[in-house]
């Protein structure tokens, strides 16, 4: 890939260069990264825009329109209700912590002896009910010192601001920008670096919208079965498990569970609960035989342990910052394994003396 050993010091010299500047102006780059994502996403579209012989800018302006569209409606009509069922369910973990002590500890004990010692549920209940007012208190002096302050609601209000600012710009000057930097890569290693960017062009497109998709498409049947069952809390529990369902099984084991609980809790036994796990095997089914192949497809998946792993990592290195970052960086780190992997077997350590290609690709 790189001709001499100089070019492999300069190179790896500002990966480590660029790593400690990521490192320090995490902080403030979430805005960017954000507005990047938002940006590499719609591409595509503006892109089928100007096939159909609209100019760039308005094609962007279109293509921006329907992104505030989205996310303004999401804001007006998901958000209250989100934010009414948050606060029903933090009043009712009293009430729950009551049902559990007096009628889910008997039934268990009748069945299981005392095996399980719940002796301190008694302290948590009163703990919550005697200190509900002064931790609401408490939470809003605290809300109302930040206020005061002014840094983090000014971050936040900056944040809003920027995102779909610099979102619009990057968008409009999207395919310069990437020609701006294969312009400016080296010749030497541009048909190695064309390659990799294509596959990990075609692999991170691929895998974000596509999961994106999958995500909000689970989130909308889990929603919409819960209801169906009747559950308080469906808007909730529905869209977490919507939400974490990147990682495989989570969303189904975390929803059959939260949504379990919440059930019991609800309806005072487990007569929903067969149908509470229903709505979660319905998505699952949906989502193993048509979201994931037609929209993310076989060649994309990560495996769980990885996704994990990556956004741990991206959390403990760099923060909010790094979790946005991790499922983007682990699969343009794929390909990039993937293609030292291919190069290994088809170098003369492994086989031979055999010339070893400039580039190599999985589809060959």
């Amino acid at each position: 890939m790189f001709t001499n050993e100089s070019q492999r010091w300069y190179f790896l010299a500002i990966f480590i260069i660029l790593g400690w500047l990521l490192y320090l102006l995490s902080p403030i780059l979430t805005p960017f990264v954000v507005s990047a994502m938002l940006a590499y996403l719609a591409d595509p579209l503006v892109d089928k825009l100007e096939a159909r012989k609209i100019r760039r800018v308005l094609a962007v302006s279109l293509v921006f329109l329907l992104i505030l569209l989205v996310l303004l409606i999401l804001g007006v009509v998901i958000m209250p209700q989100l934010e009414a069922q948050i606060s029903k369910l933090l009043k009712q973990i009293p009430e729950y912590i009551e049902w559990t002590k007096t009628t889910l500890i008997p039934w268990m004990s009748e069945r299981f002896g005392n095996y399980i010692n719940f002796s301190d549920l008694g302290q948590i209940q009163n703990l919550l009910s005697e200190n509900w007012k002064e931790a609401g208190g408490t939470i809003l002096g605290m809300l109302g010192t930040v206020s005061e302050s002014g840094i983090t609601l000014l971050g936040w209000a900056a944040n809003l601001v920027l995102i779909p600012v610099l979102t619009f710009y990057l968008l409009r000057d999207w395919d310069n920008l990437v020609a701006g930097i294969h312009a400016l890569l080296p010749r030497s290693i541009e048909p190695t670096v064309s390659g990799l960017a294509r596959e990990s062009d075609e692999m991170l497109g691929a895998f974000l919208r596509g999961q994106i998709l999958v995500m909000a498409g689970l989130g909308v049947i889990y929603t919409s079965g819960l209801m169906l069952v009747g559950l308080d809390f469906a808007l909730l529990i529905g869209l977490f498990a919507g939400l974490v369902s990147f990682v495989p099984y989570l969303g189904l084991i975390i929803g059959i569970l939260f949504a379990g609980i919440a059930a019991i809790m609800q309806f005072k036994g487990i007569d929903m609960l067969p149908w509470v796990i229903l709505v979660f095997v319905a998505g699952q089914l949906v989502e193993g035989m048509f979201l994931t192949p037609k929209l993310v497809g076989d060649r994309i998946g990560m495996h769980p342990v990885a996704v994990i792993f990556a956004i741990m990592a991206g959390g403990q290195l760099y923060g909010f910052f790094g979790i946005l970052l991790a499922l983007p960086v682990a699969s343009v780190v794929m390909v990039l394994v993937r293609h030292a992997l291919l190069r290994y077997r088809a170098s003369g350590l492994y086989q031979g003396n055999q010339p070893v290609p400039e580039f190599i690709s999985d589809k060959d």
